[in-house]
């Protein structure tokens, strides 16, 4: 057995154990509870076989290709001294990892639904579709600009704390002014960036960049950037929503 298959076993073992937990309460619940059979139980097993099977070749992606590759690029703008090309590579790399987030373009394209069914909108799909699109670009330009800061932060070594707790304030005070209806889905934005897409490339950036700078602990300065990935959006569809 070589060395890559025998990898793959064990992150295909990881994954069955760290799914076990959700199919034994959905199965506790589902008999003991509720008392019901399982509907199809053997597309029930089949679906969960892909699932452990997808979760582990994702991992593995990140693993492989993912995480490395933000960590070089990381690394090689820290050695190339360019502040400017590195804060244009960090704005780009959040914009366009949250442009292509499938949680941010189905919550999109459901918050427009939802905003032409309360009359925000005029219910049409060409206004539909421009208020998704919206919705998505300030999403993304967002977390472009967080990445911005988280980067910044690096490099200046700033606390995290200071920045966090006055972005919030911030979220807060906006919140008092947003128009209702735009809350909620301002609040869902900050949840939906910190997925599949976004969060392995925007960590490795941060612990690829803490790692290239002396002086700087990976452990205390490369981790924190997602948290600001997390922030910003709420604050821009907050103001997105007043302007529309």
């Amino acid at each position: 057995m070589n060395r890559e298959l025998r990898n793959f076993l064990i992150a295909l073992k990881r994954s069955a154990r760290d799914l076990a937990p959700i199919v034994l309460v959905i199965v506790f619940f589902q008999v003991a509870i509720l008392r019901q059979p399982f509907p199809d139980t053997a597309g029930l097993v089949a679906g969960m076989i892909f699932v452990v099977l997808g979760l582990t070749l994702f991992i593995r992606g990140l693993e492989m290709a993912l995480f490395p590759l933000g960590e070089s690029l990381a690394y090689d703008f820290a050695r190339k001294g360019s502040l400017f090309w590195l804060l244009v590579f960090a704005f780009a790399l959040g914009f366009g990892t949250t442009v292509a987030e499938p949680a941010l373009i189905a919550v999109a394209q459901e918050a427009a639904k939802v905003a032409a069914g309360g009359h925000m909108i005029i219910d049409t799909v060409d206004a539909r579709s421009h208020f998704a699109f919206g919705l998505r670009i300030t999403v993304a330009l967002s977390v472009g600009l967080a990445i911005v800061i988280g980067v910044f932060r690096i490099l200046k070594g700033w606390p995290i704390q200071y920045l966090i707790i006055g972005g919030y304030a911030g979220v807060v005070i906006i919140t008092m002014f947003a128009p209702k209806e735009i809350i909620g889905i301002a609040y869902d934005s900050g949840g939906v960036t910190t997925s599949t897409v976004t969060v392995p490339l925007v960590t490795a950036l941060g612990v690829g960049l803490a790692s290239s700078i002396r002086g700087r602990n990976p452990i205390v300065d490369g981790f924190g950037l997602i948290a600001f990935a997390s922030l910003t959006p709420m604050i821009f569809v907050m103001v997105y929503g007043m302007i529309v």
